[in-house]
């Protein structure tokens, strides 16, 4: 999938190769507190655990990233735990990050729209969940604009979080 963004750059989705991680190790832990830090290792173990693992690729390099876990894994997070309590199914996304280059150029919504075009029903709808305490507005305004919208909130008392739904590719997972 390759979308012009200028007359000289165009961004290419792809899936994430070992030689990315280190500059993708370097994005991520550049980008927190909207992320959360991460450690070679846990990169690693994340990708590892991905259903889908997959980088944007601007002129050559890796520019951003989004890694999407499925549910039934035994990952550590709280708030995949709170998803796991409250949805059957779902694609979930652990994170999303752009080298600041990369921003506004279309690359994120590449990176989401790629995973969505992926799933079938039975994956369940892709979730995630977006800073409330630190804020971060431009997640969220991004987010509601490519189609997501808000499922409940979690306030774990050093953070908070808002968290979103997607149902392009289902509908009714909700657990009864």
């Amino acid at each position: 999938m390759t979308m012009p963004t200028d007359t000289s750059s165009s961004v290419t989705i792809r899936p994430i190769r070992a030689e990315d991680l280190d500059s993708l190790l370097a994005m991520n832990n550049a980008a927190v507190p909207a992320v959360g830090e991460l450690t070679k290792d846990k990169l690693d173990g994340l990708v590892a655990m991905a259903s889908h693992a997959v980088t944007a690729e601007l002129d050559g390099t890796a520019a951003g990233f989004l890694l999407c876990l499925p549910e039934g894994t035994a990952y550590p997070s709280r708030n995949y735990r709170w998803l796991s309590e409250r949805i059957e199914r779902f694609a979930y996304v652990d994170r999303i990050c752009l080298a600041p280059h990369a921003r506004n150029l279309g690359a994120g919504e590449m990176l989401y729209r790629h995973i969505i075009a992926q799933l079938t029903p039975e994956d369940g709808p892709v979730v995630c969940e977006v800073n409330t305490r630190p804020d971060n507005p431009g997640s969220r305004r991004f987010h509601e604009r490519i189609g997501f919208h808000e499922i409940g909130t979690a306030d774990y008392g050093d953070m908070a979080v808002v968290f979103l739904q997607h149902d392009a590719a289902t509908q009714g997972t909700e657990r009864k």
